[in-house]
Protein backbone atom coordinates (compact mmCIF):
# COMPACT_ATOMS: atom_id res chain seq x y z
CA UNK A 1 0.00 0.00 0.00
CA UNK A 2 1.70 3.35 -1.32
CA UNK A 3 2.67 5.99 1.90
CA UNK A 4 0.53 8.53 1.94
CA UNK A 5 -0.83 7.66 -1.50
CA UNK A 6 3.05 8.22 -2.79
CA UNK A 7 5.05 5.44 -4.19
CA UNK A 8 8.63 5.72 -1.55
CA UNK A 9 11.55 4.92 -2.69
CA UNK A 10 14.40 5.09 0.08
CA UNK A 11 17.37 5.76 -1.22
CA UNK A 12 20.98 5.12 1.60
CA UNK A 13 24.40 4.07 1.71
CA UNK A 14 27.26 5.28 3.48
CA UNK A 15 28.97 8.16 3.86
CA UNK A 16 30.39 9.55 0.69
CA UNK A 17 29.26 7.18 -1.31
CA UNK A 18 27.60 9.38 -3.27
CA UNK A 19 23.81 9.01 -2.60
CA UNK A 20 23.39 13.09 -3.55
CA UNK A 21 24.40 12.19 -7.24
CA UNK A 22 21.51 9.57 -7.23
CA UNK A 23 19.28 11.29 -5.89
CA UNK A 24 20.14 14.38 -8.50
CA UNK A 25 19.37 12.12 -11.42
CA UNK A 26 16.10 10.75 -9.72
CA UNK A 27 14.79 14.26 -9.27
CA UNK A 28 15.61 14.87 -13.12
CA UNK A 29 13.38 11.42 -13.75
CA UNK A 30 10.88 12.72 -12.37
CA UNK A 31 10.70 11.70 -8.86
CA UNK A 32 10.13 13.91 -5.78
CA UNK A 33 13.33 14.26 -3.50
CA UNK A 34 13.83 14.45 0.28
CA UNK A 35 17.15 14.64 1.60
CA UNK A 36 17.29 13.54 5.11
CA UNK A 37 20.69 15.69 6.27
CA UNK A 38 18.89 18.60 4.55
CA UNK A 39 15.94 17.94 6.82
CA UNK A 40 18.41 17.79 10.08
CA UNK A 41 19.72 20.85 9.25
CA UNK A 42 16.55 22.75 8.84
CA UNK A 43 15.48 21.63 12.20
CA UNK A 44 18.75 22.50 13.68
CA UNK A 45 18.42 25.50 12.80
CA UNK A 46 18.00 28.56 15.61
CA UNK A 47 14.60 28.97 14.80
CA UNK A 48 14.11 24.66 14.31
CA UNK A 49 12.16 22.19 16.85
CA UNK A 50 15.84 20.50 17.39
CA UNK A 51 17.29 23.80 18.16
CA UNK A 52 17.20 23.91 21.84
CA UNK A 53 17.04 20.16 22.72
CA UNK A 54 20.54 19.29 21.13
CA UNK A 55 22.07 22.78 22.98
CA UNK A 56 20.51 21.49 26.11
CA UNK A 57 22.40 18.40 25.24
CA UNK A 58 25.82 19.10 24.32
CA UNK A 59 26.49 22.87 25.48
CA UNK A 60 26.79 26.30 23.68
CA UNK A 61 30.56 25.71 23.13
CA UNK A 62 28.73 23.90 19.83
CA UNK A 63 27.16 27.37 18.42
CA UNK A 64 28.65 29.48 16.01
CA UNK A 65 29.15 33.33 16.78
CA UNK A 66 25.88 33.83 15.13
CA UNK A 67 24.32 31.73 17.00
CA UNK A 68 23.52 28.76 15.07
CA UNK A 69 24.84 25.07 15.51
CA UNK A 70 28.33 24.47 13.97
CA UNK A 71 27.66 21.16 12.62
CA UNK A 72 31.28 20.31 12.52
CA UNK A 73 31.56 20.85 16.17
CA UNK A 74 28.95 18.49 16.96
CA UNK A 75 30.42 16.53 14.58
CA UNK A 76 33.46 16.18 16.50
CA UNK A 77 31.63 15.32 19.77
CA UNK A 78 29.26 12.79 18.71
CA UNK A 79 31.75 10.85 16.46
CA UNK A 80 34.35 10.33 19.09
CA UNK A 81 31.99 9.31 21.39
CA UNK A 82 29.09 6.35 20.06
CA UNK A 83 27.07 7.36 23.55
CA UNK A 84 26.94 10.20 22.95
CA UNK A 85 25.78 9.86 18.84
CA UNK A 86 23.30 7.63 20.19
CA UNK A 87 22.07 10.50 22.45
CA UNK A 88 21.94 13.23 19.40
CA UNK A 89 19.80 10.68 17.70
CA UNK A 90 17.81 9.89 20.29
CA UNK A 91 16.88 13.48 19.77
CA UNK A 92 16.55 14.28 16.64
CA UNK A 93 15.13 11.31 15.21
CA UNK A 94 11.56 11.74 16.26
CA UNK A 95 11.77 15.72 15.35
CA UNK A 96 13.27 14.92 11.95
CA UNK A 97 10.59 11.71 11.21
CA UNK A 98 7.59 14.11 11.69
CA UNK A 99 8.91 16.44 9.54
CA UNK A 100 9.89 14.03 6.82
CA UNK A 101 6.57 12.73 6.89
CA UNK A 102 5.22 16.21 6.71
CA UNK A 103 7.36 16.64 3.17
CA UNK A 104 5.91 13.54 1.68
CA UNK A 105 2.07 14.15 2.09
CA UNK A 106 2.83 17.32 0.48
CA UNK A 107 5.10 16.16 -1.95
CA UNK A 108 3.45 17.31 -5.49
CA UNK A 109 4.85 14.43 -7.57
CA UNK A 110 3.24 10.80 -6.91
CA UNK A 111 7.08 8.46 -6.77
CA UNK A 112 8.95 9.97 -3.66
CA UNK A 113 12.93 9.43 -3.00
CA UNK A 114 13.64 9.57 0.30
CA UNK A 115 17.63 10.05 0.80
CA UNK A 116 18.19 9.22 4.17
CA UNK A 117 21.82 7.56 5.72
CA UNK A 118 19.70 6.44 8.80
CA UNK A 119 17.00 4.91 6.33
CA UNK A 120 17.24 1.81 7.61
CA UNK A 121 18.43 2.22 11.19
CA UNK A 122 15.28 4.82 11.72
CA UNK A 123 12.47 2.47 10.69
CA UNK A 124 11.93 4.28 7.06
CA UNK A 125 12.70 0.99 4.77
CA UNK A 126 9.65 -0.73 6.17
CA UNK A 127 7.40 1.92 4.60
CA UNK A 128 9.77 1.97 1.20
CA UNK A 129 8.24 0.07 -1.72
CA UNK A 130 12.07 -0.61 -2.42
CA UNK A 131 15.41 0.08 -1.28
CA UNK A 132 18.50 1.48 -3.43
CA UNK A 133 21.89 1.03 -1.86
CA UNK A 134 24.81 3.29 -2.69
CA UNK A 135 28.35 1.63 -2.60
CA UNK A 136 31.82 2.79 -3.61
CA UNK A 137 35.07 1.72 -1.99
CA UNK A 138 36.37 3.05 1.32
CA UNK A 139 39.48 4.61 -0.49
CA UNK A 140 37.10 6.42 -2.78
CA UNK A 141 35.17 7.35 0.63
CA UNK A 142 37.98 8.64 2.06
CA UNK A 143 39.12 10.76 -0.48
CA UNK A 144 35.89 12.49 -1.53
CA UNK A 145 35.66 13.29 2.68
CA UNK A 146 39.18 14.75 2.28
CA UNK A 147 38.57 16.79 -0.90
CA UNK A 148 34.97 17.84 -0.92
CA UNK A 149 34.04 18.86 2.42
CA UNK A 150 38.00 19.46 3.96
CA UNK A 151 37.99 16.97 6.86
CA UNK A 152 41.38 15.58 8.05
CA UNK A 153 42.05 11.73 7.32
CA UNK A 154 41.39 10.78 11.06
CA UNK A 155 37.83 13.26 10.43
CA UNK A 156 36.92 11.24 7.86
CA UNK A 157 38.04 7.83 9.38
CA UNK A 158 36.05 8.62 12.26
CA UNK A 159 32.80 9.28 10.56
CA UNK A 160 32.89 6.43 8.02
CA UNK A 161 33.84 4.12 11.25
CA UNK A 162 30.61 5.32 13.41
CA UNK A 163 28.44 4.25 10.76
CA UNK A 164 26.90 0.70 9.99
CA UNK A 165 29.30 -1.39 8.08
CA UNK A 166 28.14 -1.23 4.29
CA UNK A 167 27.35 -4.66 4.14
CA UNK A 168 24.74 -4.37 6.67
CA UNK A 169 22.37 -2.08 4.45
CA UNK A 170 23.71 -4.19 1.44
CA UNK A 171 21.98 -6.70 2.36
CA UNK A 172 18.76 -4.72 2.33
CA UNK A 173 18.78 -4.00 -0.88
CA UNK A 174 16.36 -3.97 -3.74
CA UNK A 175 18.44 -2.35 -5.67
CA UNK A 176 22.72 -1.73 -5.57
CA UNK A 177 24.18 1.06 -7.16
CA UNK A 178 27.43 0.81 -7.66
CA UNK A 179 29.09 4.69 -7.47
CA UNK A 180 32.58 3.43 -7.44
CA UNK A 181 33.13 3.93 -11.42
CA UNK A 182 32.50 6.85 -13.49
CA UNK A 183 29.31 9.26 -14.06
CA UNK A 184 28.07 7.83 -16.73
CA UNK A 185 28.10 4.34 -15.62
CA UNK A 186 26.29 5.07 -12.52
CA UNK A 187 23.21 7.06 -14.72
CA UNK A 188 23.20 3.81 -16.69
CA UNK A 189 22.34 1.99 -13.35
CA UNK A 190 20.42 4.62 -12.47
CA UNK A 191 18.32 5.22 -15.32
CA UNK A 192 17.78 1.09 -15.24
CA UNK A 193 16.81 0.73 -11.70
CA UNK A 194 14.36 3.34 -12.38
CA UNK A 195 12.87 2.31 -14.95
CA UNK A 196 12.49 -1.36 -13.40
CA UNK A 197 10.90 0.22 -10.54
CA UNK A 198 8.09 1.51 -12.01
CA UNK A 199 7.43 -1.12 -14.20
CA UNK A 200 7.12 -2.90 -11.23
CA UNK A 201 4.65 -0.54 -9.52
CA UNK A 202 2.26 -0.20 -12.87
CA UNK A 203 -1.00 0.43 -11.39
CA UNK A 204 0.59 2.99 -8.96
CA UNK A 205 2.83 4.47 -11.27
CA UNK A 206 1.44 7.75 -13.69
CA UNK A 207 4.95 6.94 -15.81
CA UNK A 208 4.41 3.63 -17.01
CA UNK A 209 1.58 3.20 -20.02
Amino acid sequence: MPYHGKLLLGLTGNIACGKSTVLQRLSELGAHTIDADAAIHTILKHDGPAYKPVVAEFGKNILQPDGEIDRRALGKIVFSDPQKLRRLEEIEHPIVRRYIDDLIKDAPAPVVALDAIKLIEAGWADKCDAIWVVTCTRPQQLERLMQTRGYSREEAEMRIDAQSPQQAKVARADTIIDNSGTLARTHHQIDTAWQAFLHAHPHNSPYTE
